[in-house]
């Protein structure tokens, strides 16, 4: 395999506080990276770089790990222009308006919701993103489901079922049919494509009882849960997602200072998805809160056509540190390491020595830049998998 020797690096962001200045983000100035296959192999000074077969000179720019988009709903046709117009002249949001979503995915061709997934991880690739995971949950019946998942399984190894989206406008008068359904044949059909088990906790979709029942099940079948909880109001998600141990809870906008002590005290990451409060008008998630009780961040964009039609996770940190109380590197640090941690994964969100050669460089001397220049595209180049992809 070639090496490649990336030096000149102004400002280096490994997420290892051993590899640099002793912080969080682990940060390296006047630094280099040597890429062995898909593989970092070295980390140090520029001074001290070992021979390679190849030489990148960053020109004194500023590298990042890759970012980790561990939450997304990509699989999907149509747009919700007219909900978003709608509700940004004064009408709220409600859950229901994915309903718009599923008639558009269910009418939609399998070609035709492929390349869609293809051009949404395009755009967000262009912006620094090499990590994505995505949901299903705009199909609500076995076959559309489990094509959703098939069709995401052929973009990403990190794949959700999320038939529990919300209950299908087929069973809206039985929803205990509906979780049944979920809980059975359609998880069964399903759960060969994915790899985690998700459920939108809240009112109007499901409650308590019925995701417990719906994340247990997942569970038998050997995929690991995660929740959306707690994005439109104090409810059991946050909770629950602790006490069955899934890797992240989601949106947790509304909390209990239990709810804080449970995320602070378990292994259960909080993802914070500020696309959608941007998008809804809503209140933001206290980031600092969090934080400052000892919990585990991540951020993420929430891609989806209804809340959050955003794949920029650069936009998402500038509004992280803007309006949820991060510093540049928490959201950094969370839109990268965090969103590894999300995913249970060692292997990517930072730049260390058998890490995944996953970096992102910027027009720009310093990872702050990404939130004190909000809307610059400042990603010149991306390395996906020790390749570089722009």
């Amino acid at each position: 395999m070639t090496t490649t020797a990336i030096t000149n690096i102004g400002s280096l962001v490994t997420n290892d506080p051993a590899l640099g200045d002793g912080t969080p983000l682990g940060l390296v100035p006047d630094a280099a990276v040597v890429v062995d296959g898909d593989r970092i192999a070295w980390v140090g000074p520029t001074a001290d770089a070992p021979a390679a077969d190849q030489a990148v000179d960053a020109g004194g720019r500023a590298v990042i790990p890759g970012f980790v988009d561990s939450h997304s709903h990509l699989v999907f046709a149509g747009d919700r222009t007219q909900e978003f117009n709608a509700r940004m002249s004064g009408r709220a949001y409600s859950a229901g308006g994915i309903r718009t979503t599923v008639a558009a995915t269910r009418a939609a061709s399998d070609d035709e919701l492929s390349a869609n997934v293809a051009k949404y991880m395009a755009e967000a690739l262009r912006q620094g993103t090499t990590t994505f995971e995505t949901k299903s949950g705009y199909g609500l019946t076995v076959e559309d489901e489990a094509r959703a998942l098939r069709i995401a399984a052929q973009h990403t190894d990190e794949v959700t079922y999320l038939g529990a989206h919300i209950v299908s406008p087929d069973y809206a008068d039985d929803p205990a049919a509906y979780v049944a359904l979920v809980t059975g044949e359609m998880l069964d059909a399903c759960a060969p494509y994915a790899r985690w088990v998700d459920v939108f906790c809240e009112k109007g979709a499901f409650d308590g009882d019925q995701a417990r029942a719906i994340l247990t099940a997942g569970k038998a079948k050997g995929l690991h849960p995660r929740v959306h909880a707690n994005q439109l109001s104090y409810g059991p998600g946050v909770q629950l997602a602790v006490e069955l141990d899934a890797a992240s809870a989601d949106h947790c906008t509304h909390l209990t200072d239990a709810d804080v002590d449970a995320l602070a005290n378990g292994t259960t990451v909080a993802t914070l998805l500020p696309g959608a409060e941007f998008s809804t008008r809503a209140e933001w998630p206290d980031a600092r809160r969090l934080l400052d009780a000892g919990a585990t961040v991540a951020l993420s964009t929430d891609c989806n056509p209804g809340s959050s039609f955003t794949s920029s996770v650069p936009f998402c940190i500038a509004l992280a540190v803007r309006d949820m109380g991060m510093t540049p590197d928490e959201a950094v640090w969370s839109a990268t390491a965090g969103g590894a941690a999300a995913l249970r994964r060692t292997d990517i969100g930072r730049i260390t020595p058998g890490a995944r050669a996953d970096l992102a460089l910027l027009d720009a001397p310093s990872h702050v830049h990404l939130a004190y220049r909000p809307g610059v595209p400042l990603v010149s180049e991306v390395w996906r998998q020790g390749k570089r992809c722009r």
